[in-house]
């Protein structure tokens, strides 16, 4: 990699969806009313990245560690899920949207497996934004899963030991084959990584806002991008230009 100012649009951005429940509990709502305005969030957003000239979006949907909440709202957020799902995929495809599911799907419900699977073959051809749902997804889960398959190959004796290189790691990441998102944005106020990410975002360049996820918008997206386009991107080198 090389030194860079980030005057270019981002190539892949990826949003930590923050503050639905926030958002409901400021207007008297229950928590689920705050995801389905995430939901329709969601619908904007992929437009307005679109319609900037990013290529890859990802958005983090629901994490393994969310599985720990209340029942009742893990089974509206599912039931929610699927409704968008059926209701938008349609719509994606149209649009020349190519979606991918990214996450541990052995905890997911069988139907809403088959629609996400539907949902993806109908996609995969589109060259338009890819839309990456990160769906009972965890970096840690995602760093274990590649490790996993890697023991599995060097136990088989596909790989040596020594044939790991980081190039090999992202080949078996969930983000295979995606490149590593420039600008991460986390809504809400909130100033953490959530264990989104971990590898991929080594050096992304992070954006916060106040910004509840159900108010994120077009000009929101607009401001993060271009604060992103300001920074100088050195990746651990120098600028020799600015010393």
């Amino acid at each position: 990699m090389t030194t860079e100012t980030a005057t270019q649009i981002p190539q892949h951005v990826a949003i930590v969806m923050d503050g639905n429940g926030r958002w409901a509990k400021a207007r008297g709502l229950p928590r689920l009313a705050g995801h389905k305005q995430g939901a329709e969030a969601v619908e904007r957003i992929v437009r307005a990245a679109h319609d900037a000239g990013v290529k890859v979006l990802t958005l983090f949907a629901f994490s393994t560690e969310n599985w720990k909440r209340p029942a009742d709202e893990v089974s509206g957020l599912m039931s929610l899920l699927l409704q968008y799902m059926r209701s938008k995929t349609a719509d994606m495809h149209k649009n020349n949207v190519r979606l991918k599911i990214i996450g541990d799907r052995s905890r997911l419900g069988k139907d809403i497996i088959a629609t996400i699977e539907s949902a993806e073959e109908l996609t995969k051809a589109n060259d338009g934004i890819t839309v990456l749902m990160a769906l009972s997804y965890s970096g840690r889960w995602d760093i274990e899963n590649a490790m996993q398959k890697i023991a599995a190959k060097v136990q088989s004796n596909e790989l040596q030991p020594t044939d790991i290189t980081q190039d090999v790691i992202d080949a078996h990441l969930s983000t295979a084959g995606l490149p590593d998102p420039d600008l991460i944005i986390r809504t809400s106020g909130e100033h953490r990584v959530s264990n989104f990410l971990l590898w991929q975002g080594a050096y992304s360049e992070y954006y916060f806002t106040e910004a509840y996820w159900p108010d994120f918008d077009a000009a929101t997206l607009s401001q993060a991008i271009e604060s992103y386009q300001k920074r100088d991107r050195r990746f651990g080198k120098i600028n020799v230009k600015a010393v």
